[in-house]
């Protein structure tokens, strides 16, 4: 009777004060075992919230902007039609924004460290982009696509503003901010709301391109993925659309990102 009592006690005391776990600061759930001892069970991982869990890995929900960050770390906001450049920026994740194109791989990489981020593998982005197996060629699930369900087979904003014959175009062309000012392009984060994932994830087809991280030697192998609101199909269906012709420093008006981080 006596070691029930105790371990009643011991039970009520420490659901009351929640286990804390004091490395991480989290409420651990503590569980009695058979042998009638305690044991705390390890916290399931949790990512921020303006992040979806995916396995071991956390993957924003909607497509980066960033904000300039001054020399105190004060962020100033930044217009998603202009370079980053030059500029100290950190990747902010959230709906209903108009997301940063125009940013090469380095510049993303930087905005998501900047973050407490990094940018995605490729795999991540795939596995984010699919869900889990490897069934789907689209975020909204199967391999057949569907037309307007992401933003994507609209029009090349190259074309439009500049004319269909490359001899005119120049790297100052594809980098002018009207680009993604045309109506019915780039659409505001989570604004295709039937293009997301099974985990909660938007606009991971269409919209900007999506660079992810390269190999080890990151000359190599660089690539963006996803598509754009011009095309997301003549490479590769969907979530398995991949471009890999561009240097790092390479950027344009489609080219865009979202960051990762492991889940904690």
């Amino acid at each position: 009777m006596g070691s029930r009592y105790t371990l009643c006690v011991a039970l009520i005391f420490l659901v009351a004060c929640g286990g804390v776990n004091m490395r991480r600061g989290r409420r651990a759930p503590v569980v009695a075992v058979a042998d009638g001892t305690l044991s705390a069970v390890s916290p399931r991982p949790s990512c921020p919230p303006e992040m979806a869990h995916v396995e071991a890995f956390c993957v924003d929900r909607w497509e980066a902007h960033v904000v300039e960050l001054d020399s105190s770390g004060g962020e100033h906001p930044h217009s998603p039609y202009d370079l980053v450049a030059g500029r100290h920026v950190r990747a902010k994740s959230a709906p209903g924004v108009v997301p940063q194109g125009y940013v090469s791989q380095i510049e993303a990489r930087d905005a998501c460290n900047a973050a407490s981020k990094r940018l995605c593998a490729q795999t991540e982005f795939v596995r984010a982009c699919r869900g889990p197996g490897d069934a789907s060629f689209y975020p909204y699930g199967g391999r057949v696509h569907r037309a307007n369900v992401c933003n994507e087979g609209k029009f090349s904003a190259v074309t439009m503003m500049f004319g269909r014959n490359p001899s005119l175009w120049s790297y100052a062309n594809f980098n002018d901010p009207r680009l993604n000012q045309l109506a019915g392009g780039l659409a505001p984060t989570g604004a295709f709301e039937g293009c997301v994932t099974p985990d909660g994830v938007y606009d991971m087809v269409g919209n900007l391109h999506e660079w992810v991280e390269s190999s080890p030697d990151k000359h190599l192998h660089v690539r963006f993925r996803g598509g754009s609101y011009g095309d997301a199909e003549q490479n590769g269906p969907g979530c398995l659309y991949v471009t890999s012709a561009h240097e790092q420093e390479y950027h344009d008006y489609s080219t865009g990102f979202r960051c990762c981080r492991d889940a904690e």
